[in-house]
């Protein structure tokens, strides 16, 4: 059982029960406290002043890349680039590297329970290169197998873009057992991590990953905040697809150009320095507690989650098999947004709608669920508050209307 002291949590305070952390994490005192001191004390730009309180804003930043590398198990603070989110990644790895890999019907490899993150970047490739984006089929319980992922790939695979654990489903991907298929094919994988980094340990070389993003705002950081991990040898090659200042050894009227090296060529402009110092702050409010005890302690959640609403015959479950904390699931005959509507009367919050996953509805039969994400700040007392109330949903239109 973890323990916190629910104090860190500021917003807490408030007679607020919050199930939507796959959306974005409450933040801890300590995390708002260090991007304040940045304000207060030292808040110059960075890699530009020759005086002292803009090094130690270098210095804090350039930390923070550390502590990031650190904590995915990353071979070098080198491989660790600072974006605006898992989207701006995502696009990172798709349009200033594989825009330039992937040639005329090379095929992309994604499932139907990927977020538009990891969707939309590859469908626009498409338009422009003429590649073929492929979706593996989903099991009846609407995972992925390691089996499907093998008879999806044939000669023209040329990459893998999945998340480890995705937004609706709630599935956690095999990435080990994946990265070795793709790999013993000459597969690229790419893995969106904004669902599982925050959630479990992650090891990028363990797992062979070949590129990798999150965000910081669903692991207790600050929103406006990503990173984007890549092989040396992939980021080496990849192109910078924003230009400005910071980025650049010179330029000249001719058009001559000479661009920094990783990481750096891929930051261009002033970069969010509070925002990465706030995300220094949730990392180590994170390994204080250990990735392990957060994944084990969410699990434990979800089951007995699970087994208090499966006791409702009003509740229809669509993912009660996954081994993370999201549950996605309806009130019979109620549309979702209204089931929302009625558990925030009660400050209950948690996402209703199609959860970016937009084409999921393919997999599941249904266009819009409620969805619980849990936490480790979540506690079974909230649960069973949550099950009281959607035990009394025969009055919902009456709260409602």
């Amino acid at each position: 059982m973890i323990i916190i002291n629910r104090e860190d949590f500021p917003i807490l305070n408030k007679d607020l029960i919050y199930f939507d952390n796959g959306a974005t994490t409450l933040k801890p005192k300590c995390v708002i406290d260090a991007m304040n001191d940045y304000y207060y004390n030292y808040g110059a730009n960075i890699h530009r002043g020759d005086y002292k309180i803009s090094l130690e804003a270098s210095n804090a930043y350039e930390e923070v890349r550390n502590k990031v590398a650190r904590f995915i198990n990353a071979k070098s603070a080198n491989e660790i680039v600072f974006t605006s989110g898992a989207t701006d990644s995502l696009n990172k790895i798709v349009f200033g590297f594989m825009k330039n890999y992937l040639d005329e019907n090379d095929e992309v490899l994604l499932t139907k329970s990927e977020h538009a993150s990891n969707v939309l970047p590859w469908l626009e490739l498409a338009k422009i290169k003429n590649i073929k984006i492929k979706y593996i089929p989903l099991n009846q319980q609407h995972e992925l197998t390691i089996e499907k992922v093998k008879e999806s790939i044939n000669k023209n695979t040329k990459v893998i873009s999945i998340a480890a654990i995705t937004n609706v489903v709630g599935d956690v991907r095999d990435i080990n057992k994946i990265s070795k298929i793709a790999h013993e094919n000459n597969i690229i994988l790419v893995v969106d991590g904004a669902q599982s980094v925050p959630h479990m340990k992650t090891d990028v070389i363990k797992d062979d990953i070949d590129f990798l993003a999150f965000s910081a705002h669903k692991m207790l950081g600050p929103t406006g905040v990503g990173v984007l991990y890549g092989k040396t040898k992939y980021l080496e090659k990849m192109a910078p697809i924003e230009f400005g200042g910071g980025m650049n050894q010179y330029f000249e009227v001719d058009g001559e150009v000479e661009y920094k090296s990783i990481p750096t060529r891929f930051e261009a402009g002033t970069p969010p320095i509070s925002e990465v110092i706030g995300l220094g702050k949730a990392l180590d409010y994170l390994e204080s507690i250990g990735m392990d005890k957060i994944y084990n302690y969410e699990k434990e959640l979800k089951h007995y989650l699970i087994n208090k609403l499966k006791k409702n015959p009003k509740i229809i479950l669509y993912n009660e098999s996954s081994e993370s904390g999201i549950l996605a699931f309806n009130l019979e005959g109620i549309f979702s947004q209204d089931t929302a509507i009625y558990l925030d009367h009660y400050n209950i919050c948690l996402r209703a709608g199609n959860h970016c996953a937009k084409i999921l509805k393919d997999e599941i039969n249904i266009k819009n669920t409620c969805r619980i994400s849990l936490y480790f700040y979540n506690t079974k007392e909230e649960i069973d508050k949550l099950v009281e109330i959607l035990e009394k949903s025969d009055d919902l239109y009456k709260i409602i209307l």
